[in-house]
């Protein structure tokens, strides 16, 4: 797009009334079935004041309009994402090396030997999300001896969606494995016939084990955490989204980590609108926590650009099912309601929404039996807007329960990274289609 003078549109008499921004000659996608395409558009204030042809922005140009020639580009409406864990992410985002796309494993290795030979002493590697094995030609992960080639010095984290972790030696010494480690519940530790550790790590299924190794890696100083968000703000600019809603995740921390984007948001310097949740850290602590942030804060606080959505995506620990396909789905604990429960009415008693991370059908049918019991006591209003994550394994009848209940569904693209896992797991199929309308709500 190219800026040009005001031209042949005649600049507007109520100088009050003019748009900041005209964008003219182009193909607008406005949304509108009456009248799906525009060929300019005025914006005012951030809002949308007008669409139409060339002629109908007259009115809208003033002296100080900054008027856009789109050269007869596509102009689309600024993309939502409904799930999105942008304030982490933010946070360490020019410490990544990014996989998405690379076609080979063997390219993928030769981007991490480049990557390690820059890498600040004490720094890290790390290959976090974004990528499956399935995408190289080569069809595999790679070896701890690869990553022991590529990077001798430095230490290498690969992350391979929520199922395993690569270490090579170096990490595994920063990590401070060795043959004593315990296994943590729900991870593996791999190891070799003398009993230490090779560099593999597995969620049998919990995440846990990768999140908390990840966590032993350095993290970036004040003013750097904000120019790794900016740039990852940026990024997802270039895809297209202006605004998302963050739902929080392990290691995301309540004020603590969502210093850097509120910094951000009071100095006018967020390029993407984020409504953000809060999740509980700590297990057993759960219901205080949510207490302790209720006499906080409250949803909505905030402005456009930065404000509180509700809680999740997890409530309590005890209630989180975890997604690895490639592992038997987790039992979990035969009385985790109780504590879910208390989670539950807490947030409905005092107006808030929340959104909940739930993979199979066998978790959201027992989640919902403590939605009916709390919604027969009157406390599950329309206002409070609450939906279900993911939920590749959900049943018709399942669809029909959150309909009745005023929820929604929320289904992100994880099949895309763990779908042949899925479909040896589970065979093929999709979310059915409720006889109810379940929506699905992801206002920012």
């Amino acid at each position: 797009m190219s800026t040009i003078p005001v031209g042949g549109l005649v600049p507007g008499t109520a100088a009050q009334h003019a748009a900041d921004v005209v964008v003219r000659n182009a193909k607008i996608h406005t949304g509108d079935p009456r009248r799906p395409q525009g060929q300019a558009i005025a914006i005012r204030g951030g809002v949308i004041a007008a669409v139409g042809d060339d002629r109908d922005m007259a009115a809208h140009v003033g002296p100080a309009t900054k008027v856009v020639d789109a050269l007869g580009r596509r102009v689309v409406p600024g993309l939502n994402d409904s799930h999105l864990h942008v304030i982490r992410g933010g946070l360490n985002y020019v410490l990544e090396l990014r996989w998405d796309g690379v076609p080979t494993l063997r390219q993928g290795l030769a981007m991490l030997r480049e990557q390690a030979a820059r890498t600040p002493k004490g720094q890290w590697v790390r290959v976090v999300g974004g990528w499956s094995a399935e995408q190289f030609a080569e069809r595999r992960l790679p070896t701890v001896a690869e990553l022991n080639a590529a990077a001798p010095e430095t230490p290498v984290f690969v992350l391979h969606l929520y199922q395993s972790a690569v270490l090579n030696r170096a990490a595994l010494k920063a990590a401070g494995y060795t043959k004593d480690t315990p296994d943590p519940k729900g991870g593996q530790i791999v190891r070799g016939r003398d009993g230490a550790p090779t560099g593999m790590l597995l969620a049998a299924p919990s995440a846990l084990i990768l999140y908390s190794t990840l966590a032993k890696a350095p993290v970036l100083d004040g003013e750097d955490k904000k120019t790794s968000t900016r740039h990852f703000l940026r990024e997802l600019n270039r895809f297209g989204l202006t605004s998302a809603i963050d739902a929080a995740g392990g290691f995301q921390n309540f004020p603590d980590n969502y210093g850097t984007v509120a910094e951000l948001a009071a100095d006018g310097q967020l390029s993407l609108r984020i409504a953000y949740h809060l999740f509980p850290q700590t297990a057993g602590q759960e219901v205080d926590d949510l207490a302790r942030w209720i006499g906080m804060t409250s949803p909505q606080d905030g402005d456009e650009w930065l404000r509180l959505n509700g809680a999740g995506e997890n409530l309590t620990w005890a209630a989180a099912d975890f997604e690895n396909f490639a592992q038997p789905r987790p039992e979990l604990t035969a009385d985790y309601e109780v504590a879910f429960e208390s989670a539950v009415r807490l947030l409905m008693e005092n107006g808030w929404g929340f959104r909940l991370h739930a993979t199979y059908d066998e978790t959201i049918r027992r989640d919902l039996k403590v939605f009916e019991k709390l919604a027969a006591e009157g406390l599950f209003p329309a206002g409070n807007r609450w939906l279900f994550d993911h939920a590749e394994t959900v049943s018709a009848d399942s669809l029909d329960r959150v309909a009745a209940l005023g929820g929604a569904m929320a289904v992100q693209n994880r099949l895309s990274f763990q779908g042949e896992a899925f479909v040896r797991r589970y065979g093929i199929g999709a979310p059915p289609t409720p006889r109810r309308s379940a929506p699905c709500w992801s206002a920012v």
